[in-house]
């Protein structure tokens, strides 16, 4: 897909990580490649996963830490009889079981027990920090410690596949969700164990795998002298979000640290609860800032007009205008 109205060198990229390759070394690569000196990215995988990967470049670093917000979703590979200590294929085998004659009627109970909201424990071998160190620095010494459940939410989870050996899912899940936590515990209910053998992230939000750019088109396309018809610009990078439209005066005192009262809303784009992540927009669609809905839309100009209807969280510069 080729785009002609962001920035140049702003924006996001829609990347399809390679196996192999940690997301900090694509981040380097495309960062090598455009010349782009501020590129972050959202929502990291795993070295041997692939798929998706949203690349910041710029001013859209900024936006790094709402796209991290968007749902995700997976197709999933699951070894069933074999557990590891890393609950992928890159670990260690724990312990290895016979596999029982599976049918997708013997599955689905189990995978329909896991949708909603549930309780995840993060797995020893992961990037999070305890005290100061990564955990998968302390898994390699040998150590174990205890780490705190984290609530995340399962929307949809479906068998695509079932082998004697391995099962297929298809994945649809909050942001923070571990994908090898939930083959391991899939195993463990199904009484043989598993682990994750296979990872391809289809999808962050609105932005699929079938429209992301591979490295070595990238590269191509730096060559071509055309790389930046890529990009994705800001406004658009953040488009699932609800968004508010403010009056010019509004957009203005934006640019101070004011946030946008009641009365300053010229219109409002999708619905939103108080504390939901929303996008403050110019009326020809520049995207202004990221915050918090101090209310939720249906109560906006029902109170106050001089009530800030925002928690500023992100002010954009002039040049996402």
């Amino acid at each position: 897909m080729k785009r002609k109205d962001a920035s140049p060198g702003e924006g996001l990229l829609n990347i399809h990580k390679p196996p192999g390759l940690t997301s900090h070394a694509v981040v380097a690569v495309v960062r090598r490649l455009t010349r782009v000196g501020r590129v972050g990215h959202a929502g990291t995988l795993d070295p041997q996963a692939t798929g998706v990967l949203l690349v910041a470049l710029g001013q859209g670093t900024k936006l790094v830490q709402f796209l991290h917000e968007l749902p995700k979703s997976y197709r999933a590979t699951l070894r069933l009889g074999i557990r590891t200590n890393t609950q992928d294929g890159t670990g260690s085998v724990v312990a290895v079981r016979a596999v029982p004659p599976l049918a997708p009627e013997d599955v689905e109970p189990v995978l329909r027990g896991l949708q909603g909201w549930i309780q995840q424990i993060p797995p020893m071998y992961s990037a999070l920090k305890q005290q100061g160190q990564r955990l998968y620095t302390l898994a390699r010494q040998g150590k174990e410690v205890e780490r705190q459940p984290r609530r995340v939410r399962i929307f949809r989870i479906v068998l695509q596949a079932l082998t004697a050996e391995t099962l297929t899912l298809e994945v649809e899940c909050s942001s923070g969700t571990y994908i090898r936590v939930l083959a391991d515990d899939i195993g463990e209910t199904l009484g043989c164990g598993a682990h994750l053998s296979e990872l391809v992230r289809t999808a962050v939000g609105p932005f699929r795998c079938a429209e992301a750019l591979t490295l070595d088109a990238l590269q191509e396309a730096v060559h071509q002298g055309e790389w930046q018809r890529h990009l994705i610009p800001l406004a658009e990078a953040v488009a699932a979000f609800p968004a508010i439209v403010v009056t010019p005066d509004a957009a203005r005192a934006l640019g101070r640290g004011i946030a946008p009262t009641a009365g300053s809303v010229a219109s409002m784009q999708g619905t939103f609860e108080t504390g939901d992540t929303v996008a403050v927009r110019t009326s020809a669609g520049a995207l202004l800032a990221m915050g918090a809905a101090a209310c939720r839309s249906s109560a906006v100009g029902l109170g106050s007009s001089s009530s800030a209807i925002v928690r500023l969280r992100r002010v954009l510069g002039a040049s996402c205008q």
